[in-house]
């Protein structure tokens, strides 16, 4: 039986068009990627007690996960399962109103808080590809009222994200904590360089299943341009890849885990010892994929560079400084193109 074809909030059905279609170089050569290798699961309620011995055998994984990787998944982290259930139970919901009412959140202007958007690539000599996905974005926060800004239909919706961000706030701060001990920093270090007013932002992503995967891509190659993100996946369908030695990993969804994900900003900081790397989401023939990233981000008006405690004659600095308002300047520069946008800071050698 063919499937009904997913409609966009701006209308346009999900067919096998050329709108859709990469050219054949761009495609995501499923074949090649690697199926038994993957990103390190930590749980969090490993040994995690300061001695005096040096590091805990949790900071330490942390550590290794965060340089080797800058990817990994933690388990025993405190955010009940049934809340995960339910955001994620909302969110499918908000993807499965009619296009008109979601198509209210449609918008051009990047400066729009709440907004349903389709990411897209521009390449020579066919020009812009849109990728198998739609994404609705908005603002969390773990204490402060957001939910004013968020959709009253589906009727949860306002109730449910609020209870999540308050979870998801203390899960951010312990990893940052965690994070700064892996570096051989004092525990509230990271927090306060990535400024006392983050940019809190999220976003789900919504993969319709796909008739050919091979031709499509859910979200194209790229770096997050944040500080750290929580990203929960729906169970049962893989979707997120990451680079690792030039090839491509699979993170499948393990059961009740979060995906951690170091973005720009934490490498600039730890001056590139601890890593961003770039990711994709493929599409799935059966079934659709369901992502929810929550997004720590410094503030326009934080200067970012890295850590002095960080610096010494070995390991001189990598980046300039550079307010986070310079950065998505560069960052907006290179819009429809695979975005390097770190590299534009770097300090030459």
């Amino acid at each position: 039986m063919e499937m009904t074809p997913y409609q966009l909030a701006n209308k346009t059905p999900l067919t096998l068009s050329p709108n859709f279609i990469l050219p054949e170089d761009k495609r995501p050569n499923l074949s090649k990627v690697l199926p038994s290798d993957s990103i390190p699961i930590i749980d969090l309620n490993d040994h995690d007690i300061d001695d005096g011995q040096g590091p805990s055998p949790l900071v330490t994984k942390i550590s290794q996960a965060c340089e080797e990787y800058g990817f990994f998944q933690i388990i025993n982290h405190g955010v009940p399962k049934e809340l995960c259930q339910k955001v994620l139970a909302v969110v499918t919901e908000f993807f499965q109103l009619p296009p008109e009412e979601r198509a209210q959140y449609l918008t051009k202007d990047h400066s729009k808080q709440v907004k349903v958007f389709n990411y897209y690539q521009k390449y020579d000599g066919i020009g812009k590809v849109t990728m198998w996905s739609e994404t609705f974005s908005h603002p969390w926060h773990p204490t402060e009222d957001f939910t004013h800004l968020l959709p009253t239909n589906p009727p949860q919706y306002r109730e449910v994200f609020a209870e999540y961000a308050r979870a998801i706030g203390v899960l951010f701060d312990r990893l940052l904590s965690l994070i700064s001990r892996g570096l051989g920093l004092d525990k509230d270090c990271l927090k306060r360089r990535i400024g006392e007013k983050p940019g809190l932002n999220t976003q789900a992503n919504y993969y319709p299943a796909c008739p050919d995967p091979e031709l499509t891509m859910g979200m194209p190659d790229h770096n997050d341009l944040g500080s750290i993100a929580v990203l929960l996946q729906v169970e049962g369908v893989t979707g997120l890849q990451v680079i690792k030695d030039g090839k491509w990993l699979t993170v499948d969804p393990v059961p009740d885990a979060f995906v951690i994900n170091l973005a720009d900003q934490t490498q600039v900081l730890s001056n590139g010892k601890f890593k961003s790397v770039g990711h994709r989401a493929i599409t799935n023939k059966l079934l659709p994929r369901l992502s929810l990233g929550m997004f720590y981000t410094p503030n326009n008006d934080t200067v970012i560079g890295p850590i002095e405690d960080l610096i010494d004659e070995e390991n001189p600095p990598k980046y300039r400084k550079y307010s986070f308002k310079e950065y998505m300047e560069e960052f907006y520069k290179q819009e429809g193109k695979r975005r390097r946008v770190k590299e534009a800071f770097e300090l030459q050698r």
